[in-house]
C-alpha cells in the first residue's frame, strides 16, 4: 500500500464510529491489537476489551477530524500519527495526539496498535 491510501483507513474507522455500533469499530482492529485509549486508563489487549471501550465512546456520538497526519509505510506495516479533534453530541470538543499502526491480515488492513492521548494543557 502506498502512503496516499492510508488516510482512507482513518475515514473507515471514523465512519464506523458514526454508526455508534462498537462491534463495527472493533472489527477494524486485529484480534490481538493494542488500544491505548484517550479517555480510559486501561490498556485494551483484545477485541472484547476494545469493544468494551467503544461501547461508552460511541454512545457519546464522536465525530473525528484529522488536523495533522504523518503517514509512513514500512513494507507490510503502515503508520499514521498526528493530531485529531473529536466533537461530541454534548458539544464537547477534544483534541488529541494519535498513532494508528496497520498491518495487512488476510488481505485486509487492520489496526494493530492505536494510541490516543489528549493534548497537554
Amino acid at each position: 500500500m502506498n502512503a496516499t491510501a492510508i488516510p482512507a483507513l482513518f475515514e473507515a474507522w471514523n465512519n464506523a464510529l458514526q454508526t455508534r455500533d462498537p462491534k463495527q469499530v472493533t472489527a477494524l482492529y486485529a484480534e490481538d491489537a493494542i488500544l491505548l485509549p484517550t479517555v480510559s486508563n486501561q490498556v485494551r489487549h483484545n477485541h472484547a476489551e476494545i469493544e468494551d471501550y467503544f461501547v461508552l465512546f460511541c454512545a457519546k456520538g464522536p465525530q473525528g477530524k484529522i488536523d495533522e497526519s504523518n503517514v509512513r509505510v514500512f513494507g507490510e506495516v503502515a503508520i499514521n500519527s498526528g493530531v485529531y479533534t473529536f466533537s461530541f453530541d454534548d458539544g464537547a470538543v477534544v483534541q488529541a495526539r494519535y498513532t494508528f499502526a496497520y498491518r495487512q491480515i488476510d488481505g485486509e488492513w487492520k489496526i494493530i496498535e492505536h494510541h490516543s492521548s489528549m493534548m497537554p494543557e
